[in-house]
């Protein structure tokens, strides 16, 4: 690894994000005039821009530099920076004194960057504003990612600014739109910022606050699941629940799709065959829990609960409008398969990706024909064109890491705070897959403050780990990785 390089570009992305902080600086001062919460912000600012000065200063490099940067050190960038900024972005929390313990102020920072939305938090409506605000920024930023905002805002870095993308990249490959990776983060950007713009005009009609309308728009575009409120969603009417259903069904699209489509080429979302097992699994999952919970639970239940909550918990967003854990059996099982297949690729949701899913089932398939017809030849294609037998390879690889993590985590956590089964199973892929609220201790009306330190520990691991596509974080546990 090029330890120099790595350091002075997590240096730079350390300014981005110090800058983007006078944003909540601005609402503690609103809410609060010269308070503990706004020292804590200026603190946190001032040492985010004297430690990427100083990293800055004795680590220069130059646009040849940058042309060394391999995919090890783009994968070592990503995943040590998500750590970088979740230490730094949790000292408002902990500076403030808003948050008891380091430990859950980085808890709660991790899994607003990740999109996760788990928090420690237990009276919400008690935080300060700026801190509020905070901790649905992270969200917003993580959601489309930090390295591509570093990418759209800062010079080209050139070979080495596509490392540092496809690192980042949510899905089994780094797609573009533009030719160069610069545009590419650009256009990108824009689609989010449009949609979150439109999202909170939309919102601000629905009777929100303009700050309550960007803390839940930046909660729905990154899929994340922070609110301003203990009730989550369930505490707006059905104008901003069905708002945040429509938007939480596009942030879980491939954001490539909404910029073909802002460019006039609409029918790109029927020709892609990830879109359509998108949409048709959450029309089936919306069907299925409206007719059970008619039948089961409530008949005047109404459709749009249901679909609140298959879309919430299918993009991996996490907002709430009732407490899904009490449903019947049948429907928390359905839920928790849709935690595991996720949004699209290219997404701003988690999980593992609906085209890792149906890959990974002609693959099977595939295999099963064999069995019968061994010199049958059957390409596994997506959108009518062949997948290279790498990409094949990878995306089988990561589904079985995925499901190891999975594992370990529901076991660790079981072990170390003797939680039972559906807490501790849900717990880990709510926070793999980087949704939030997942069932028992963990439901939808609960929060993950009453688990140990080692515990939340392995939890934020799980969040960065999902997030970042796994690769980026498991790499720096390998020796190789730190040598030159």
């Amino acid at each position: 690894m090029h330890k120099k390089i790595v350091l002075s570009i997590i240096a730079r992305i350390l300014l981005v994000v110090s800058f983007m902080m006078f944003i909540p600086l601005g609402w503690a001062y609103y809410g609060a005039g010269y308070s503990v919460e706004f020292f804590a912000f200026v603190i946190t600012i001032s040492l985010g821009f004297l430690v990427s000065i100083i990293f800055r200063r004795i680590l220069p490099i130059s646009p040849d530099d940058i042309e060394h940067l391999n995919a090890k050190d783009g994968l070592a960038v990503v995943g040590l920076s998500w750590i970088v900024l979740s230490l730094f972005g949790a000292l408002p929390f902990f500076l403030s004194g808003s948050v008891a313990s380091f430990t859950d102020a980085i808890f709660e920072t991790a899994s607003g960057f990740t999109t996760t939305g788990a928090t420690i938090i237990t009276n919400i409506e008690g935080l300060p504003l700026g801190l509020l605000f905070w901790r649905s920024l992270t969200h917003w930023l993580g959601g489309m990612g930090i390295i591509v905002l570093y990418l759209a805002l800062l010079p080209i870095l050139g070979q080495g600014a596509f490392r540092l993308y496809k690192a980042e990249a949510p899905g089994p490959t780094a797609e573009r739109v533009q030719p160069r990776v610069k545009e590419t983060a650009k256009a990108l950007w824009g689609v989010y910022f449009t949609l979150s713009l439109l999202e909170t005009l939309l919102l601000k009609v629905g009777g929100l606050s303009w700050f309550d309308s960007l803390c839940h728009t930046f909660g729905t575009m990154a899929t994340g699941g922070f609110s301003t409120r203990t009730e989550s969603i369930g505490a707006f009417s059905p104008y901003v629940q069905w708002v945040v259903i429509v938007f939480m069904f596009l942030a879980g699209t491939n954001f490539i799709l909404h910029y073909q489509a802002l460019k006039g080429k609409a029918k790109a979302f029927l020709r892609s065959e990830e879109f359509r097992w998108y949409f048709l699994i959450l029309l089936s999952l919306i069907a299925v829990t409206t007719f059970v919970l008619k039948m089961q639970v409530d008949a005047t239940i109404p459709v749009r609960t249901a679909a609140f909550q298959v879309v919430s918990i299918m993009t991996t967003t996490g907002y709430v409008t009732a407490d899904f854990d009490l449903w019947p059996n049948v429907l928390r099982i359905a839920l928790v398969v849709a935690m595991f297949i996720g949004g699209c690729a290219g997404s701003t949701g988690g999980g593992i990706k609906v085209i890792r899913i149906f890959i990974t089932i002609k693959v099977a398939i595939k295999s099963i024909v064999h069995a019968i017809f061994p010199n049958s030849v059957i390409p596994i294609k997506v959108d009518e064109d062949p997948v290279p037998p790498k990409i094949v390879l990878g995306v089988l690889s990561y589904v079985v890491i995925f499901i190891f993590l999975f594992v370990f985590g529901a076991l660790a956590l079981a072990a170390i705070d003797g939680c039972d089964f559906a807490t501790a199973s849900s717990a880990s892929i709510a926070s793999l897959a980087n949704i939030g609220p997942g069932l028992g201790m963990v439901g939808a009306t609960q929060s993950y403050a009453w688990f140990s330190l080692p515990s939340k520990w392995i939890l934020t691991f799980l969040m960065l780990a999902g997030r970042l596509e796994l690769y980026s974080i498991l790499i720096l546990f390998l020796p190789a990785t730190w040598r030159k």
